[in-house]
């Protein structure tokens, strides 16, 4: 899987999810339309987002994600169009969520690769061979949990959940029956 595409950059660091997505709007438990709702506290944000609306990767600084523990902010960047999010550091549970919605987390902590990562219009991410390549040129390595890169490639955490059903059929069937 490659994600591949125009770069937006906002080397903010401690970027929280109270910026990113409204705390006004947590009664919306949907992911489609969060989009519209991506940093409308946070005119800043916004402005950068609404000049590169094409963007598909998004670069910003250390401990991405802090504040609330609120899935809405991945999903808001998942609705605009953001597939990747690269950063030196994560805040625990958006690292997870972004897993969980099928937005590859990327840690970068060479400093050189992320600055260029941060300049560069356009990169792409082999999620498969955790590469980040500028101009068709390797510029980084990074890792991702084993499973949860599973969840990635899936489209997410309940998409790869779907493809176990079966098993998990097969597998309750045998323990009732065994049970017996």
């Amino acid at each position: 899987m490659i994600v591949a595409g125009s770069v937006v950059a906002l080397p903010q660091e401690n970027l929280d999810t109270d910026q990113m997505y409204p705390g006004k709007y947590l009664s919306l438990i949907t992911r489609k339309g969060l989009g519209r709702l991506l940093f409308e506290a946070f005119p800043a944000g916004r402005d950068l987002f609404e000049k590169n609306r094409d963007a598909s990767i998004f670069v910003t600084g250390d401990n991405v994600g802090c504040g609330s523990s609120r899935e809405h902010a991945v999903w808001a960047l998942s609705d605009w169009g953001i597939r990747a999010v690269i950063a030196p550091s994560f805040a625990r549970i958006f690292h997870e969520n972004c897993y969980s919605n099928g937005v590859v987390p990327v840690i970068l902590t060479d400093k050189a690769a992320f600055e260029q990562c941060l300049s560069a219009k356009a990169l792409e991410i082999d999620v498969d061979n955790e590469v980040v390549l500028k101009a068709g040129r390797e510029i980084a390595r990074f890792e991702l949990d084993p499973l949860r890169k599973d969840f990635i490639l899936h489209g997410g955490f309940l998409e790869y959940l779907a493809t176990k059903v079966d098993q998990v059929r097969a597998w309750r069937t045998r323990e009732i029956a065994a049970s017996r």
